[in-house]
């Protein structure tokens, strides 16, 4: 007999547009959650900070950032304050879609938590969205409402212009200064608030994630998964404590830094570290300042660290050095261990899964290798057809636990996903014959580039839209930085010049139509692509380029 999941728990929401639109239940994976138990009744927005103040964390800084320290009393009474503001002034439901566009600060923590009180299934947003993206995520989710920085208005503004879904568009200070329309909504609102009473079940999160294709795909995830991955990962890998303090470089709007620098240190009454602009040498001067214990970032920064330290820098209050989103190369390890004597922990997770899965541990961690299952996940390599392949054989990493895939309104993507009740990531892995797991690469056209996820199609499209292009591919290219760059193939128009001139204006116009970090950093021109017989592009002879 097959196995099945559990049956979903009641619901808390009035808008039940998340839970109409979850996949069909025999396209899910099969999860385990073993000793992952909640109650029926959940709200990770409380359970991150009236729970912690309840349970005596009052006094312990929760939240650093723009020049000021919040203690957990302080960021419970603000969030309360705003879920006040968000339910009573502007008419938020529990099951409404909340985006959040922001920097990483306290009050994009905080915003993100009002919402989570009031309800609401909330959607973090990188600042380096363009309008065109925003408004791609706006209509998948029914977005009606948006929080953003004041400072980050404009493409907001223009993503509402160009919708007819988003309605209601409201300023709030990311600075230290708090001075904009739902701060000062929020200010006469009582310090306390009844939290709505959301299902463990009912979905708290939309992560977006790119994918192949360049069109957003929405990962659905409850208020019971986002404790999950702390009380697996964050408990049982790092064994995070009330004194560490967390710092690091992903946007809050990706799952891997949500996790890392908000509900980690949450969950146990640790502090988070919060930085706007997150270079390495602004990481470097907090780590030294605040005498950060856990650092979540890619490779490329730790290169700079390790170059800092060279020159005198102070990293030796890290005690945890968590590296993902792009291949580690094992000179960093190495040369990270011997300057600190402690291991960076590598590891891989993903939006759909939310949060790392697989990781080397402090006892168990070796150079070029991503480690073993965090506790309550299983991982294997599969061939084509699902079946297991030998130890020291090349294939697909399959993987299943507590939390699994759930694209939003997408079956043909979720059956890409899961198969046969288990989630293939999109990587290609090898597992060597004590167990541990070895990045071989991505399968998927995905280009990984200090920290992010590229996808090569959605550049293409944007590079098409120039005047002068008339083909053009794109593919990662190594790089000793970044791991990886978006490298720009390109075929012009008649009557134009590839030179140096026309190479930085495609590059302007691709970061004024994707966010920034996406254009192509190398443009080659060339008189044709390479192709099939049937016109199809053959991405991979462009690997070979000089």
């Amino acid at each position: 007999m097959a196995m099945q999941n559990e049956p979903l728990g009641p619901t808390g929401h009035v808008d039940t547009f998340t839970r109409d639109h979850l996949p069909p239940a025999d396209l899910w994976p099969l999860l385990d959650l073993g000793d992952f138990r909640y109650p029926e009744w959940l709200n990770v927005g409380f359970e991150l900070t009236d729970a912690m103040v309840a349970r005596g964390f009052g006094d312990n800084t929760a939240l650093i950032g723009n020049g000021r320290q919040r203690t957990y009393k302080e960021l419970t009474d603000w969030t309360n304050r705003i879920a006040h503001a968000l339910v009573e002034d502007y008419g938020v439901k529990p099951g409404n879609r909340v985006l959040i566009r922001s920097a990483n600060n306290p009050a994009m923590v905080a915003c993100w938590l009002a919402a989570t009180k009031a309800g609401a299934v909330v959607v973090n947003t990188m600042p380096m969205l363009r309008a065109g993206e925003l408004v791609k995520i706006i209509d998948k989710a029914q977005i009606t409402i948006a929080l953003c920085d004041t400072r980050l208005m404009d493409e907001m503004t223009e993503a509402g212009l160009r919708s007819d879904v988003l309605q209601t568009v409201i300023g709030f200070d990311g600075s230290a200064n708090h001075d904009a329309e739902l701060d000062r909504a929020a200010l006469g609102k009582p310090v306390r608030f009844d939290c709505v009473r959301t299902g463990r079940d009912d979905v708290a999160l939309l992560g977006f994630t790119s994918g192949t294709t360049g069109a957003p795909k929405a990962t659905m995830h409850f208020h019971r998964d986002i404790l999950i991955i702390a009380d697996g990962y964050a408990r049982e890998v790092l064994d995070v404590q009330p004194s560490d303090v967390f710092i690091g470089s992903p946007p809050l709007a990706f799952t891997f830094g949500l996790g890392g620098l908000a509900v980690f240190p949450l969950r146990f009454g640790a502090a988070a570290c919060l930085l706007e602009t997150a270079s390495p040498p602004n990481m470097i001067e907090i780590i030294q300042k605040y005498r950060a214990t856990v650092c979540f970032t890619a490779p490329t920064a730790y290169r700079a660290m390790l170059n800092a330290m060279e020159e005198g820098a102070d990293l030796g209050s890290l005690r945890a050095a968590v590296s993902a989103g792009e291949t580690l190369p094992s000179p960093v390890y190495e040369d990270w261990q011997r300057k600190t004597g402690r291991p960076m922990l590598d590891g891989i997770g993903s939006t759909e899964m939310l949060h790392i899965f697989i990781t080397n541990r402090f006892d168990d961690h070796r150079p070029g290798c991503t480690g073993r299952p965090v506790g309550g996940y299983q991982a294997k390599v599969v061939d084509a057809e699902g079946a297991e392949v030998p130890r020291g054989t090349i294939g697909k990493l399959a993987v299943r636990g507590p939390v699994g895939c759930r694209y939003l309104d997408d079956p043909d993507k979720q059956r890409e996903y899961v198969q046969n009740g288990w989630n293939l990531t999109g990587d290609v892995f090898v597992q060597d014959e004590e167990g541990r797991f070895h990045f071989a690469a991505r399968n998927d056209g995905i280009i990984l580039s200090a920290g992010y996820n590229i996808a090569g199609p959605e550049v293409e499209a944007a590079l098409l839209s120039h005047p002068a292009i008339a083909e053009c591919a794109v593919v990662g290219a190594p790089d000793p930085e970044r791991g990886e760059i978006v490298q720009a193939h390109v075929v012009l128009k008649p009557g134009y010049e590839g030179d140096a001139l026309l190479v930085r204006d495609i590059q302007d116009h691709a970061k004024r139509v994707i966010a920034p970090y996406k254009y192509p950093r190398s443009v080659l021109f060339c008189a044709a692509l390479p192709k099939t017989e049937s016109g199809k592009i053959q991405r991979f002879r462009l690997k070979d380029a000089p």
